[in-house]
């Protein structure tokens, strides 16, 4: 595998948390504590909605297992739910059950074939099945929906990058980087494809912005490091490389490429 196949690799999924997958958004979870939804729900067990917003908090603080039960009461309570679908969509697919992911996706869709978030998770589970047909369909039908969406072309850029189509992805990630300019990895991701183009200065200057942005980001560092490598600028390349081992020791991109340049453990680096 090349360096840059290692790279790309290695975090081709999150937008917006570098730690998890939450590249639809589905989940709208409410300011209110979990003490206040429980309440109520005391008040009102048999309202659908207030399970939804309790499972969706659960869902963003970890708490995979309740939110699960919440969605699937929310659910029992109305059949016709598109977005506890969609909720439990989406959690499935983090627990790396595609299968029921599917069938949660297919069924918000046909209660809602206008549910443009729907179409952008059950297109990242195609895109991870390796059905690029499929995939690329659905993104093309959430962006139809909903032009405004960072995440649908940021995960139809992840596609084209995976189908080695790098000038597509690059116009992708560029306008999911204008609809949403505080995010570092549409930044990262198009780094990518301008190191497969041969483009290196454009590739840096993405993720100067990116480390910036997320100064805990590993592929970043990684891909910062492997950029500067290219445009021969020695010292900044084993600067990141450094950062990105400072972060993950054992993270084998960085490794190598620390090597590469000549880098020694010990040493101080210019990083900018």
């Amino acid at each position: 595998m090349t360096v840059l196949g290692a790279l790309a690799l290695a975090g081709c999924g999150s937008f917006g948390n570098s730690s998890s997958e939450k590249d639809e958004t589905v989940y709208t979870p409410s300011q209110s504590n979990l003490t206040s939804l429980t309440e109520v729900i005391e008040k009102h067990p048999d309202d659908p909605q207030a399970y939804n917003v309790r499972g969706s908090v659960f869902a963003e603080t970890g708490h995979a297992e309740q939110a699960l039960a919440d969605f699937n009461k929310a659910i029992s309570l109305d059949a016709n739910y598109a977005q506890a679908y969609a909720n439990r969509g989406l959690l499935y697919r983090q627990a790396g059950k595609p299968d029921l992911a599917l069938a949660d996706y297919n069924k918000a869709l046909a209660i809602d074939g206008s549910y443009a978030s729907a179409y952008v998770g059950r297109g990242i589970v195609y895109r991870q099945q390796g059905r690029g047909v499929q995939a690329l369909g659905d993104f093309n039908k959430s962006i139809a929906l909903k032009p405004d969406d960072p995440q649908a072309y940021y995960n139809r850029g992840l596609l084209y990058q995976g189908q080695h189509q790098d000038q597509f992805a690059i116009d992708d990630f560029t306008t999911a980087i204008g609809l949403a300019t505080q995010k570092a990895e549409p930044r990262v991701a198009r780094a990518l494809s301008y190191l497969a183009v041969g483009d290196a200065k454009s590739a840096a200057a993405d993720l100067d912005e990116a480390v910036q942005m997320q100064p805990l980001n590993l592929q970043a560092w990684a891909s910062r490091g492997l950029a500067y490598e290219r445009l021969g600028q020695k010292e900044k390349a084993a600067g990141s490389y450094a950062k990105a081992l400072n972060i993950n020791e054992k993270y084998e991109p960085a490794r190598t490429g620390f090597a590469r340049v000549g880098g020694k453990i010990g040493q101080s680096y210019q990083t900018f």
